[in-house]
């Protein structure tokens, strides 16, 4: 689904939403994809660059938030800035601000294990936090969080990121359960392996292309704009009665019973 189909439902027309992590990959793409869906979206991520080369190509005024969201009061202030642009409406969270460590569990330190945390966890869950009083005040919204196919099935030297997706996925159940009769709804999407920055190293290494793609039933990578359209499928109506759910955007991996190759 290109960005001229989306438009032709308007999912989102007249929606607020904020997405974390906006200024490159995934992040961008869900960007883009909302946009294109008649939402206005705010963009969080530590980069101005990036950022502001994400929000060139909006066509809803999108608001460009700098906001490092590894630190305490980062996610917060982020909201409120949002809040600030959008007359303190937000009927969209997208978490996907998050990082990747891939190294032999023996070798970890704390100081990885806090970074990894912070950001895939923490800051998820503290710009929840801040955006649930207005969904609340307003009986509606979505919230989508960005997690991994490394959070359902087990993947050698992915132990604090398979943790911390996993994570993702049980606070998201929590917030569905918690929030569901005040017209909240929470939602996950799982990806595999993106044609992303995060990947394209990894890949070119002798063998490892062969091997990731013999796992995945598709034989091929997802892009980062099918992601995006799961994500506009979750923030819109059209999924209003999905909530509590990991939706795998993997290509099947999660349904294969190979093993995953130590890459």
């Amino acid at each position: 689904m290109d960005a001229q189909e989306r438009a032709v439902g308007q999912l989102l027309s007249g929606r607020n939403a904020i997405v974390t992590g906006a200024g490159r990959g995934i992040g961008a793409a869900i960007a883009a994809a909302l946009d294109a869906a008649g939402a206005r979206v705010a963009l969080v991520a530590r980069s101005i660059d990036e950022l502001e080369a994400t929000a060139a190509g909006l066509a809803n005024e999108p608001v460009v938030v700098r906001a490092d969201l590894g630190t305490h009061d980062g996610p917060a202030a982020a909201v409120a800035a949002a809040l600030e642009a959008f007359d303190g409406t937000i009927d969209v969270l997208v978490n996907n601000a998050g990082m990747a460590l891939r190294k032999d569990s023996e070798d970890l330190t704390a100081d990885e294990l806090d970074d990894v945390w912070n950001v895939n966890v923490r800051s998820a869950l503290l710009t929840t936090v801040a955006v649930l009083p207005s969904m609340l005040e307003q009986g509606s919204g979505s919230i989508v969080s960005i997690s991994s196919i490394s959070g359902l099935r087990g993947a050698p030297r992915r132990a604090i990121y398979g943790a911390s997706k996993a994570a993702l996925d049980g606070m998201t159940r929590s917030l569905a359960m918690e929030y569901g009769p005040r017209g909240i709804r929470a939602n996950c999407v799982a990806p595999g392996v993106v044609e992303t920055e995060m990947w394209r190293g990894n890949l070119e290494k002798p063998g490892v292309a062969d091997a990731v793609l013999s796992v995945i039933p598709t034989r091929r990578l997802s892009t980062p704009d099918e992601v995006a359209d799961v994500v506009v499928f979750l923030a819109s109506d059209a999924s209003r009665a999905i909530t509590g759910e990991v939706l795998a955007a993997d290509g099947g991996i999660h349904a294969t019973v190979n093993l995953w190759p130590t890459v």
